[in-house]
């Protein structure tokens, strides 16, 4: 394996995607200095939403999670592809969590916990960070969830 956090990752039984093209005139990240400022992902598998909007009146909560968790794989692979490395990661400073949700919808911080839970789970106390999680009328592609992010590299 190419470095300890995608063996990490591969234990855990997830993958990077293959790709994580953009939808519109934007960059994946850019860093200056030794911050890593990462683009806002939602939850598809190379250009193809996997999890849509929003959220339904019953609702599956470990499915919202995994939406989370998908948008924090295409961050993995755009820190991957931008760093040249996931083991480049000093520490997760910030999340950004967007659910397309109703307004009376008041658990979109639960939902955003799927990207959380995973960056703490390879990262340790490195991927610990600063969070804001908001509901929002809706995101590209009629998304679920979208997750951007701020990462300081080593």
């Amino acid at each position: 394996m190419s470095c300890p956090i995608e063996a990490k990752l591969v234990e855990m039984g997830l993958a990077l995607p293959p790709s994580a093209p953009s939808r519109a005139l934007f960059l994946p990240g850019k860093i200056t200095g030794n911050l890593l400022f990462l683009s806002g992902q939602i939850c598809e598998w190379e250009g193809v939403p996997q999890y849509f909007g929003p959220v339904p009146e019953v609702f599956d909560m470990a499915e919202g999670q995994a939406a989370a968790r998908m948008c924090a794989l295409n961050l993995l692979f755009c820190i991957k592809q931008l760093a040249g490395s996931l083991d480049a990661v000093a520490e997760v400073v910030r999340l950004g969590g967007f659910v397309a949700a109703p307004p009376e919808f008041g658990e979109g911080p639960m939902i955003v916990n799927g990207a959380s839970q995973l960056l703490i789970d390879l990262y340790g106390d490195r991927g610990r960070h600063a969070r804001t999680a908001v509901n929002v009328s809706s995101l590209p592609a009629n998304a679920l969830v979208e997750v951007d992010a701020v990462i300081e590299l080593r």
